[in-house]
């Protein structure tokens, strides 16, 4: 190998390199026997990715799996994942049913990342835009994701979490929230009534796997007074209706 090349930074690229949409998640072993390399030298360059958020470890089957800094990264150079692509035509038609912005987003750690936004006619300059993260106990989409997480997660999110307020609606003291997001796992949607900004409206529902964990949110935001007693039973059927389809494509079975 040419001493121009860093040999570990070489593996590391390597490792990434066996990701492919038909091979999706590998474990500490297939790692090692594809690459030919010891385990203690793949277990190494496997974490170090990990801690930087170029792969993730699924609590279910140990594996790992391409993490979201790749998506960040790649959204820069006009990249996308499954979901995004596969929510496309479903955001598209919402925006045109409910004539508001529609957001896709995933979870990363105790923040959602924004992974899609469509705007709808008349829309306002909001806190969203694609590759932006905010928290998960002051947003429609992030508390729709945080609401279905286990007790155990949702503790530990709490515990790192700044849990600041951005407006005088935000709820801040943990049992206030703990007891909110009951609510919304009861109901099964969740509503930001300008709690990360002001004169802002959001309804948002969970999207789950085929392992049914949920993985993802999908949501409609708009400006309060557009959103009438009327209209807000209209936009949480679709928005519900929106997150089911998804979940059902990603494998989803209730």
């Amino acid at each position: 190998m040419s001493d121009r090349y860093i040999q570990s930074v070489v593996r590391a690229m390597d490792i990434l390199d066996l990701f492919t949409p038909s091979v999706t998640e590998l474990s500490v072993k297939e790692i090692s026997d594809r690459l030919q390399l010891s385990k203690s030298t793949v277990h190494g360059l496997i974490k170090t990715l990990e801690h930087r958020r170029y792969l993730e470890q699924s609590p279910v089957d140990q594996k790992y799996k391409l993490g979201l800094r790749l998506f960040e990264l790649g959204n820069l150079v006009g990249g996308g994942m499954e979901l995004r692509k596969l929510a496309h035509p479903i955001i598209r038609e919402l925006v045109e049913k409910l004539q508001e912005t529609v957001h896709l987003v995933v979870r990363d750690e105790n923040e959602i990342v924004y992974v899609e936004k469509m705007e709808g006619p008349g829309a306002l300059r909001m806190y969203s835009q694609i590759g932006k993260r905010a928290p998960l106990y002051c947003t429609g989409v992030g508390k729709a994701i945080f609401a279905f997480l286990d007790e155990n997660k949702q503790e530990e999110i709490l515990a790192k979490t700044d849990l600041k307020a951005f407006t005088s609606y935000t709820l801040t003291d943990p049992a206030a929230i703990r007891n909110h997001m009951q609510e919304i796992r009861e109901r099964g949607y969740a509503i930001d009534d300008e709690e990360i900004e002001l004169g802002l409206k959001c309804v948002a529902a969970p999207i789950f796997n085929h392992l049914g964990e949920v993985v993802a949110s999908i949501s409609c935001a708009g400006p309060n007074f557009r959103f009438s007693a009327e209209k807000m039973e209209q936009i949480i059927a679709e928005i519900q209706k929106a997150a089911q389809e998804l979940s059902k494509k990603l494998g989803y079975r209730a």
